[in-house]
């Protein structure tokens, strides 16, 4: 569980005069028609066919061994720390070494709990070189969650972060299967079940120096369980996740097919590493190309992290690609700039469809704002407004989504960055096959996914994993949508998210979304089928459910457009006017018929997704109506 609210991002002012002296800029035509035509190209690269992880991360690490791999802040006033990847790999070694030889963890399950940090990258390669099964685990769970993973998982040892400290101190007398905790930026030397993880990788050094080489020449399974995931969910209880080292590797050989990344290039980490979107994507796949990852901080310090890093790569949510959106946005409108701003759109994006792609030049002082590196945004977790991908790309970034599941660790589709289709969920990988069962007459049904990043199974429920995994190897991800016919995949929605009425038409709530979150007025909001109450329900012709729209208020916008000092009511019926819009864009039948105001934020997962299973089971604490 993760409740999140998303922090108020400020770019400062947003300048504009490269945009408005277009004429000025200096720019060869000629050279920049040669250059595209260099680039230009319409089929997969050249992809790589690693096996495991180990493999690729040994590569980099004799390839690259001097060129920076982890960059991390050791506090706000101080500036990145940069860590090598031969300096990488010596850590790795060593606690993995030390983990087996004075911990004696060899093939035992080890938790991994911790915002993000070098610590947690050191402990998850050291798990995947050799020691056994890693356990990551979201930071944010509550203490009687974290509990249960524990001793659902039998874990017998956790690697924490120091703000973690207190909650294990809490627990620790309940998990007595636990043989030791292990304190990420931690000397402590070993003294019962309590030591460093600095201590460990010193003591692991020596071992090494010693002549000691036995973690390094152990070979890897690929298809042995070393990753052990429990789903956050968004509608039922977790289920745990069982990867091997195939299918994160084949993670890697399914991205390289579709987007370039090059040694000089640099992930930016906001996401937490215990979801495989970050750990495989925004970790795992940098490393095996040689280029580097800068940690942020935390959300509210991603603007001065994203200037001093000046990063060429992120992977976020949609949530705040939207935010970074809607900021920049305000800025250039502060500045009476949008008019210029959208018309040298237009004429950027008719040169580029002549060869002539001068976009960065003229957009670099927007650019500045988000480091003026940035090249790469990927995006996947949820849907997100095509305009704001368009806009991305007008700008001169690679706006990619990716879809994929914990169950595909992650990714089953992800768009190419030499053929960018703004709206789709990514094109299905070349080593999979998704298919739509059952499609309705839009075409739309649930996508199976046959993949060999598909993981081996549910942990210790083979009833599930026979209800999830098809005979002959298609996986039921749950997912409504269509494949077009280059293999581009479509989200609708979510099965367990569809209102089924009562002659049977089917109403995906995200399609209602995707309309509400157009309205500025509308900060969050979710859609579901509402059963009546009251006097409705016992009526047998009143039993169809009413869709009905829990929101939350953009307060902000409310008050530049409405004035400040208005109480629910007023702040309800603004609202239901604007819902009144939305429904004329709608046929009958999906029309919302109620509203739910709510206050606060809603409960999401670590990929900020709202749990409409949790939000539906609370009471709105604000106006209701049917209308």
């Amino acid at each position: 569980m993760l409740n999140i609210k998303m922090p108020k991002i400020n770019f400062g002012k947003i300048k504009v005069n490269t945009v408005e002296n277009f004429g000025k800029l200096d720019i060869d035509y000629e050279e920049e028609m040669k250059k595209n035509d260099r680039t230009r190209r319409n089929k997969p690269y050249e992809h790589t066919n690693y096996k495991t992880v180990k493999e690729f991360f040994y590569k980099s690490c004799n390839e690259y061994a001097d060129r920076q791999c982890i960059l991390e802040k050791p506090d706000h006033k101080t500036p990145y720390k940069i860590t090598t990847y031969k300096e990488f790999q010596q850590d790795a070694n060593a606690l993995g070494t030390a983990l087996i030889k004075i911990l004696n963890q060899k093939n035992k399950k080890v938790i991994i709990v911790g915002e993000t940090q070098y610590g947690w990258y050191v402990s998850y390669m050291a798990m995947l070189c050799g020691v056994g099964i890693a356990v990551p685990v979201d930071r944010e769970l509550p203490e009687n969650e974290f509990e249960n993973i524990i001793n659902r998982s039998k874990a017998t040892a956790i690697i924490y972060s120091p703000r973690k400290a207190d909650d294990i101190k809490k627990i620790k007398e309940n998990i007595p299967s636990v043989e030791y905790f292990i304190e990420m930026k931690s000397n402590k030397p070993l003294e019962g079940k309590d030591v460093g993880i600095n201590y460990l990788i010193e003591t692991g050094k020596k071992i090494i120096e010693s002549g000691d080489d036995s973690f390094e020449k152990i070979e890897i399974d690929p298809e042995e369980f070393k990753v052990l995931i429990f789903t956050s969910g968004t509608t039922s209880r977790s289920k745990g996740v069982m990867i091997c080292n195939r299918n994160l590797a084949e993670n890697i050989n399914a991205i390289t097919a579709y987007v370039k990344l090059y040694p000089t290039d640099m992930l930016f980490s906001v996401l937490p590493l215990h979801h495989t979107y970050e750990s495989t994507i925004g970790f795992l796949y940098p490393l095996s190309q040689g280029a580097s990852i800068a940690i942020c901080e935390g959300l509210r310090y991603i603007v001065p992290n994203l200037q001093e890093a000046k990063p060429t790569a992120i992977l976020t949510v949609p949530l705040l690609v939207e935010t970074i959106y809607k900021k920049i946005n305000e800025g250039i409108k502060k500045g009476n700039k949008t008019v210029v701003v959208n018309s040298m759109m237009k004429v950027t994006s008719v040169l580029k469809n002549m060869g002539i792609d001068v976009r960065r030049k003229v957009f670099k002082e927007i650019l500045d704002n988000l480091g003026g590196n940035l090249r790469i945004i990927v995006t996947a977790a949820a849907p997100i407004e095509p305009k704001i991908g368009k806009w991305f790309s007008d700008l001169g970034i690679y706006f990619i989504q990716g879809y994929g599941l914990t169950e595909t660790a992650p990714i089953s589709a992800v768009t190419p960055d030499y053929k960018l289709n703004v709206g789709s969920a990514g094109k299905t990988i070349w080593q999979a096959d998704i298919k739509v069962d059952n499609p309705n007459a839009d075409g739309d049904g649930e996508l199976m996914i046959k993949s060999p990043t598909l993981m081996l199974g549910y942990y210790e429920d083979e009833e599930a994993t026979k209800e999830a995994i098809t005979e002959d190897g298609y996986f039921h991800s749950g997912d409504i949508g269509h494949v077009d016919s280059e293999g581009y995949v479509y989200i609708t929605g979510r099965i367990k998210n569809v209102i089924v009425t009562q002659n049977g038409k089917n109403i995906y709530p995200e399609e209602i979304e995707g309309l509400l979150a157009k309205v500025p007025e509308i900060k969050e909001c979710f859609v579901y089928g509402k059963a009546p109450e009251g006097e409705a329900a016992k009526k047998k012709d009143k039993m169809e459910l009413i869709i009905t729209a829990r929101v939350i208020p953009n307060k902000d916008e409310i008050e530049k457009k409405y004035g400040k000092n208005l109480d629910e009511k007023q702040i309800y019926d603004i609202i239901w006017d604007k819902i009144k819009e939305v429904n004329k864009k709608l046929t009958s039948y999906k029309a919302i018929k109620a509203l739910e105001i709510q206050e606060g934020e809603f409960e999401k997962t670590s990929t900020l997704k709202i749990k409409r299973y949790k939000e539906i089971q609370k009471d709105a604490k604000a106006v209701k109506s049917e209308k």
